[in-house]
């Protein structure tokens, strides 16, 4: 028999209302989990570590030896996420990412909402992620974060949060697909006794969304990876495999007339799209880094003559920046005219002297991120702080202020996990991923990230975190691809 350990006091569990009481959505799950051994469950999860390594699900930690390949743990105990409580995420996301799509058309042609006074002139043209080449293009479908990746917490007062939006290259998308898989092999009874919405057509979506970000009648899609030692390698491979499209590095294409070829054993075949996946830095070494060896040389010249699309667009990263997110629920209601579904945690930037001031004040209370951090990377969690972490990281904020925000310690929802102490709760987010082409699609659920270490709010792979699989239960209204009715705000 498996016995789920008590959620701490004053944190939100997805599962448990108390020590004994399931939450509606995982009455089903639970007694089920109630009748198998721990022992049969930890059997289990040795079968999934031996299936995910034969597949080669795995990515590369930078900084260790020789970019030692690990194993993202996977845990069985998914997330659940009930119909009605999905239809109102999924309404939220599709506002965000509007609004933030209409942002960069805006900062890259018109500037209104900077000539508004709502987003200061520098925070957006001084920024790193700024790119000036993008001034006055016109995209098809003004469409330039073709996919996008928002993480969201539930904090302890139940309701959601947006933590922060990935529009450059979000990535995760795999481990979302290899975990309901892994679900489906292992424990096929538990599919039978739930309506879990689908998410394996996710492939077929971002084809479909990939294709009709071009004017071309049939384009052709390829995926542009950097190479096989980048960290989300297997993931590159394996939404190119997913789609039927070719995977190609730099070396692979070549440009003539300003279009762009890929050399192939019949000849050159033209691209229309490119999904990418390495930075806006390393695209073009013409017009980017000279020192690049990933990109091609040239290839903005063919993307500003509207003669391939890349998606996402480049220069999408100043929406994505940390320093942008206070701003995102301002351009809901500028350019959308509606008030946000999802709300944002509330944030204070270090370039203003009076929210300086107060971090700087109550440094061991917060959560301070560097602007363009990454990967929980550079980011103090000032409660889980020693004292010499503290006082360093004040040097560094009062040294470059501008390069940080800082918002309050969220008590992020926990879910059951199989640890080594059994089946205790630990500290969840999570990354739904929203498609924007003809229309927006987004799959029911999203990547599901764990932070196995007890305590941890940390959930990033490179900092010892794991993943979930994420079900939402289906009802009758409940469309399992890409429409809902919104909902109230949360």
């Amino acid at each position: 028999m498996s016995t789920v350990l008590p959620p701490p006091k004053g944190v939100f569990d997805e599962m448990l209302f108390d020590a004994s009481t399931p939450r509606p959505a995982y009455g089903s799950y639970h007694q089920w989990l109630a009748k198998v051994a721990e022992q049969e469950l930890r059997a289990k999860r040795s079968e999934a570590e031996l299936l995910f390594q034969r597949v080669g699900i795995t990515f590369a930690v930078y900084g260790e030896e020789e970019g030692a390949e690990r194993l993202i743990p996977f845990d069985f105990v998914p997330r659940i996420i009930p119909a009605e409580e999905w239809r109102l995420l999924e309404a939220g996301l599709r506002q965000r990412v509007a609004a933030l799509n209409a942002f960069l058309k805006d900062i890259y042609n018109e500037q209104a909402i900077i000539k508004a006074g709502i987003v200061p002139a520098d925070n957006v043209l001084c920024n790193a992620q700024y790119q000036i080449a993008m001034r006055g293009i016109q995209l098809f479908r003004d469409t330039y974060a073709h996919i996008a990746g928002i993480d969201l917490i539930r904090h302890s007062d139940g309701k959601y949060y947006v933590l922060e939006d990935n529009l450059r290259v979000p990535s995760g998308v795999s481990y979302m697909l290899e975990n309901r898989k892994m679900m489906m092999r292992l424990f096929p009874d538990l599919f039978a006794d739930h309506r879990i919405a689908p998410v394996e057509h996710y492939p077929n979506l971002l084809l479909k969304t990939l294709r009709e970000s071009s004017p071309v009648e049939d384009p052709t899609v390829v995926v542009l990876t950097p190479g096989r030692y980048n960290s989300a390698y297997f993931e590159h491979a394996f939404l190119a495999r997913e789609m039927g499209v070719t995977l190609v590095e730099g070396q692979d294409l070549f440009i003539k007339n300003e279009k762009l070829f890929m050399r192939t054993t019949t000849g050159p075949r033209q691209i229309d799209v490119i999904y990418r996946r390495l930075d806006d830095a390393f695209l073009d070494p013409l017009a980017f880094r000279s020192d690049s060896m990933l990109g091609v040389p040239g290839l903005l010249s063919v993307y500003r003559a509207g003669n391939v699309i890349l998606s996402n667009a480049i220069g999408t990263g100043v929406a994505d920046d940390k320093s942008m997110y206070p701003h995102v629920p301002d351009m809901v209601k500028f350019y959308l005219g509606e008030e946000p579904i999802l709300h944002n945690v509330p944030t204070w930037c270090l370039r203003k002297p009076e929210d300086f001031a107060y971090v700087d004040a109550h440094l061991s209370e917060l959560v301070v991120k560097e602007v363009h951090g990454a990967g929980g990377y550079g980011m103090l969690v000032g409660p889980a702080a020693t004292k010499d972490e503290v006082e360093h990281f004040r040097g560094l904020i009062r040294s470059n202020p501008q390069n940080y925000i800082a918002q309050p310690t969220l008590s992020l929802s926990t879910c059951p996990t199989l640890v080594d102490e059994g089946i205790a709760p630990r500290h969840i987010d999570l990354r739904p991923f929203v498609l924007s082409g003809k229309e927006t699609r987004i799959v029911p659920g999203g990547l599901t990230r764990v932070a196995l270490k007890k305590g941890s709010l940390v959930v990033n792979s490179s900092q010892g975190g794991g993943t979930k699989d994420t079900w939402v239960l289906m009802d009758d209204s409940t469309d399992a691809g890409t429409n809902s009715k919104e909902p109230a705000p949360c």
